[in-house]
């Protein structure tokens, strides 16, 4: 009785009123009811990312963190297991909507005959950033040369390291002993000599490898941006900013990046399931200016949504809001040009008055475009 005649008090404050803090606790103490149950599972997006400690894992908190509002919009992260897994969740796990997987796994799962034509399968919201190859060994190993029949670990089969290690190799013509091990058991072997390499593909700075305890004896491998891998793969280079526990200040690293992919099943227009990917899209996209400042990790500052991405197909919804919005900013341009040179601007007194104007200078501009284009098709 007092506890409860106590959260009553607080509860008329309105300081700890669940209900008048968070739309989303309101749902939840409906106490089950069927509303709250079609109402949580409307608008929730789950997103497969990867293992713990690694970039996806993190672009997924941050994608919760600003986009989750209330009841219109919640992003579901789950962690992953890594590329591979990823694309096996969205095709097939119930309940996936997307998942971040790197752009060489497809391609890697076709050529080794797992799948066919899987890229009609997939569409992707946007190209994110990319992620680097870095190869941890001793300081006798100088190049991947070095690593021929040598012991390289390649994090498990499920990942994605395990696809851009063997594919850079198989298009160089090496042959490594390659093993498949937790990347953190991995580096323990390595201090104790029980292997020649670890290889690490993920967006710096990634943290098994920042975390690394090095005692002088191992450093990063350069990797040579030869002619067999300019096809897929992009030049890049690690500093001691990076990773200072493995390279000395002044130095560089030259390696290769493959791009990261937030990629979705490729859901017909008129379903449910397109729906709430639409949703985010719009979200995403709308807020996405702040992902590319502090708190949130420094690899957004790589990603551009309109960049495009060869040989896959960009979700319609995603390709339809860079059109519109695109030409949006063009019409506001032209918009505030001419409040600039028309009195019609002096009278606004809200930015909603302005809004409802530049709407109606929209749909002005739409049907001086169509008459234009009636006008100048050919008569039959």
């Amino acid at each position: 009785m007092m506890i409860a005649c106590g959260f009553s008090a607080h509860a008329e404050e309105g300081e700890f009123d669940p209900a008048k803090v968070s739309d989303s606790l309101k749902a939840i103490f409906q106490f089950g009811s069927v509303q709250t149950k079609q109402a949580l599972n409307a608008n929730t997006v789950t997103l497969i990312t990867g293992t713990i400690g690694g970039t996806y894992v993190q672009f997924g908190a941050d994608l919760a963190s600003l986009l989750d509002d209330g009841n219109s919009l919640r992003v579901l992260p789950i962690v992953g297991r890594g590329s591979v897994q990823s694309v096996a969740d969205i095709l097939f796990l119930q309940g996936v909507d997307l998942g971040v997987v790197r752009a060489d796994t497809l391609d890697y799962l076709e050529r080794k005959g797992f799948a066919k034509d899987i890229k009609k399968q997939f569409t992707y919201v946007t190209k994110l950033y990319n992620e680097e190859m870095q190869v941890i060994a001793p300081r006798a190993v100088r190049n991947l040369r070095d690593l021929e029949g040598r012991r390289v670990s390649v994090d498990l089969p499920n990942g994605g390291t395990f696809v851009t290690a063997l594919t850079v190799f198989e298009r160089l013509g090496l042959r490594a002993n390659f093993l498949y091990i937790e990347q953190r058991i991995a580096m323990e072997k390595l201090k104790r000599g029980e292997l020649d390499a670890v290889i690490v593909v993920g967006g710096k700075p990634y943290k098994s490898v920042s975390t690394f305890v090095n005692d002088g004896r191992f450093h990063l491998v350069n990797v040579d941006y030869d002619r067999p891998l300019q096809t897929d793969y992009l030049p890049a280079t690690l500093t001691a900013k990076d990773y200072p526990n493995l390279i000395a200040e002044g130095e560089k690293v030259d390696t290769i990046a493959v791009p990261a992919v937030l990629a979705a099943y490729n859901w017909a227009p008129n379903t449910d399931r397109y729906r709430k990917l639409a949703t985010f899209v719009d979200a995403f996209f709308t807020k996405f200016p702040a992902f590319q400042n502090p708190p949130f990790h420094p690899k957004w500052k790589e990603v551009s949504l309109s960049a495009p991405l060869a040989g896959w197909q960009r979700l319609p919804s995603a390709s339809k809001w860079l059109e519109t919005h695109s030409m949006e900013g063009a019409q506001r341009d032209r918009f505030d040009d001419f409040l600039k040179q028309s009195s019609s601007g002096k009278g606004l007194q809200s930015e909603a008055d302005r809004e409802a104007l530049f709407k109606q200078y929209q749909a002005w501009e739409a049907e001086k475009t169509g008459n234009a284009r009636a006008q100048a098709r050919p008569q039959r």
